[in-house]
């Protein structure tokens, strides 16, 4: 089996002054899952590496450089999911960790659980030696400005008028050499969240899926849309049903406006090796492999 990968750093108004570094960070993240791919190295390795990648640029809304909730704390989510066994691990409303990819792997492979929030995450992964940082670490100034000027907005929601706020979930699919497929996505969650809130990220079919008998999905966007329509899993179900990577993606976007009236992208590999990307937002970022092992980034809109 030849090896792909693909990444996405968010769907919504990826405001102009910042595509070049949503480019530049995508594409950073798609080369260092492709250098593991390239070393034989498994797809969960690849993903856990390229989602990392994305967790330590301030750019995106995932480790550093998440969003602040309305107590002024980061709260992460994040899974990631094995399409060989369908083991996974994920992580949500945790506080003080870095890389919560990563802490999502060691649940996956050290417990017999797949979900640890808040608290109880937070203890684990300073069993397993996980370095825990303080909430400073991860705070950006874009951030503190951003919830300083929400506080002052009375009664404030999301809306759907895309207006350039973060939806820089991040995530990244790959099938490796031997043909097993991983899907990982990370996130800080929505502006201005109440504290608490668990977003579609660490959900198992909402925010990410993977089975090497159909295919592997990440997802981004509006969450609780996202979770009504379990967006990754519908999209991998359409794969298993015969519609190929690119269309399967496009019809579980389709879908979920059709259904919920909902906003977000989503990135595809299907069993074979194939990439398929769709997304009803101004734009989405992402990044791929083709199938000559260039990587291609950019802002799709």
């Amino acid at each position: 089996m030849k090896p792909t990968l693909i990444v996405h750093g968010g769907a919504w108004r990826i405001a102009e002054e910042t595509h070049a570094d949503h480019i530049a960070g995508t594409r950073a993240a798609a080369q260092a899952g492709w250098h593991v791919l390239c070393h034989g190295g498994s797809a969960l390795d690849a993903v856990e590496i390229a989602v990392s990648a994305m967790e330590d640029d301030p750019v995106f809304d995932a480790g550093v450089g998440s969003v602040l909730n309305r107590a002024g704390d980061i709260e992460v989510d994040a899974m990631i999911m094995d399409g060989r066994t369908l083991a996974l691990g994920a992580v949500a409303a945790v506080r003080g960790i870095k890389n919560p990819v990563r802490l999502a792997r060691v649940i996956m492979q050290d417990t017999d659980h797949c979900v640890l929030v808040a608290e109880g995450a937070r203890r684990f992964a300073e069993e397993k030696g996980i370095r825990l940082c303080a909430a400073a670490e991860l705070t950006v100034p874009r951030e503190i400005e951003r919830f300083r000027k929400l506080q002052e907005v009375p009664d404030y929601h999301l809306s759907d008028e895309f207006t350039p706020d973060p939806m820089d979930t991040v995530g990244a699919v790959a099938i490796d050499q031997a043909g097993n497929i991983a899907a990982a996505t990370s996130t800080g969650g929505v502006h201005f969240k109440l504290p608490g809130r668990v977003g579609d990220s660490p959900l198992v079919g909402s925010g990410a899926y993977a089975d090497n008998l159909t295919g592997g999905a990440s997802a981004t966007g509006h969450g609780e849309s996202i979770m009504r329509v379990l967006l990754s899993k519908t999209a991998t179900d359409a794969l298993g049903r015969g519609m190929g990577a690119q269309a399967a993606a496009e019809w579980a976007i389709r879908h979920m406006h059709e259904r919920v009236n909902g906003y977000g992208g989503l990135i595809l590999v299907d069993h074979r090796g194939n990439t398929g990307f769709a997304y009803n937002t101004p734009h989405m970022a992402v990044a791929w492999v083709d199938a000559r092992g260039e990587i291609h980034a950019q802002i799709k809109g």
